[in-house]
């Protein structure tokens, strides 16, 4: 197999899809290697690290003309999509749900696309986990910073102070994210509650913090109570492959405390908030209503040779999977995580959640 690595081009994003420890352990399975030249720069890989694990280096042109199997991080951005062919295997996060067009450009190319976000093994999401924890372990720090009174937070301390209280960090959903927000933020000193649908998460959170963390049902009545109380707000919902659930809409957020901050993590799957919309590193947060947004789509981007190092420890197994066998096909036989993966396949979206969030009837893979 021929397998390609581009460098990103989202804006402020510096991870690179696979390491050079990784670029070894495949050339060593006698795969070949395309790296294109500075893809790694920003996770502290230069290209020579790549040659030394036995990569060639090329132009971006010929990492997608000659590659079988694109490995990215991020989703193709339409300066990409010309590069997209039948025959092609692309695995990357595609967060299909919220990018409609990205769909269209997908089906129209003939490109098998695999994400790793739904990519699913006995109940677990491995590939999504490491990124989900990153970002949910930094939602309670950009709250934080985002509360100062200069940038027009409410100027309320995380951590508080003798005799004053914390900020109040309310955490929507129990799952990696929301577990790993609440572990920061209870850290620093926050007031720190988890909402969720199921009591299984909250008991799992009950048992982890030993009561250091409130947990509480996530109904409407709840939320809109604990919404007014809070100073900070990390929507962490995941619905595998959907989009996520509208939880705070217009009404509700002109019912929080002005200079509250929400810090939207589900803003790649289209947000937890009615207000929300993707922002960049480079310009990450805006106003609505006095609320401070802050909704970086690709948060764990902002630590580039840690997010890198732990996506591909995760990635490296399922690509040597999808580069196993001449015809993908093949592959998605032998393996239901790779199957479960699959969201676009021979011109039709065959992941469910995805098909029914774009409109359209899930097809299958065979």
């Amino acid at each position: 197999m021929v397998i390609g690595v581009p460098a990103e081009i989202k804006k402020e994003e510096r991870r690179v899809g696979l390491t050079p420890e990784g670029t070894a352990e495949l050339a060593g399975l006698r795969h070949t290697v395309l790296v294109e030249q500075g893809a790694g720069l920003g996770s502290g890989f230069p290209d020579d690290l790549y040659i030394k694990a036995g990569a060639r280096i090329s132009d971006r042109e010929a990492v997608w003309k000659e590659a079988g199997l694109i490995v990215k991080v991020k989703e193709p951005l339409p300066e990409e999509y010309r590069f997209l062919r039948e025959g092609q295997a692309l695995f990357t996060f595609l967060h299909l749900a919220a990018n409609p067009g990205l769909a269209r450009a997908l089906l129209s190319s003939g490109v098998s696309a695999l994400a790793y976000e739904t990519l699913d093994e006995n109940g677990r999401l491995p590939l999504l986990a490491p990124m989900s924890l990153i970002a949910g372990r930094m939602a309670p720090l950009m709250g934080a910073f985002y509360l100062q009174g200069t940038f027009g937070g409410s100027g309320v301390f995380a951590a508080g102070a003798a005799g004053v209280r914390p900020a109040n960090c309310l955490i929507l959903g129990a799952g990696t994210a929301g577990t790993n927000a609440a572990r920061v933020a209870c850290a620093i000193g926050m007031d720190t509650t988890v909402m969720n649908i199921t009591a299984g998460g909250l008991k799992l959170i009950d048992e982890m913090f030993m009561g250091r963390v409130k947990t509480i049902g996530l109904t409407r009545g709840a939320l809109m109570e604990s919404l007014r109380e809070a100073d900070a707000v990390i929507g962490a919902v995941l619905v595998p492959g959907a989009k996520a659930p509208v939880l705070i809409n217009r009404d509700a957020l002109r019912t929080m405390k002005k200079g509250s901050v929400i810090i939207d993590i589900s803003i790649d799957q289209g947000g937890t908030a009615e207000t929300s919309r993707p922002t960049t590193h480079d310009d990450p947060v805006f106003e609505v209503d006095g609320i401070i947004h802050y909704c970086v789509a690709n948060m764990p981007g902002a630590y580039p040779r840690t997010s890198t190092l732990a996506l591909v420890n995760s990635t490296l197994p399922y690509i040597k999977l999808a580069a196993s066998e001449a015809h993908l096909e093949d592959c998605l036989k032998k393996s239901a995580p790779l199957r479960s993966a699959l969201n676009v396949y021979g011109g039709r979206i065959v992941h469910p959640a995805a098909a029914l969030s774009l409109g359209y009837e899930p097809g299958d893979i065979f």
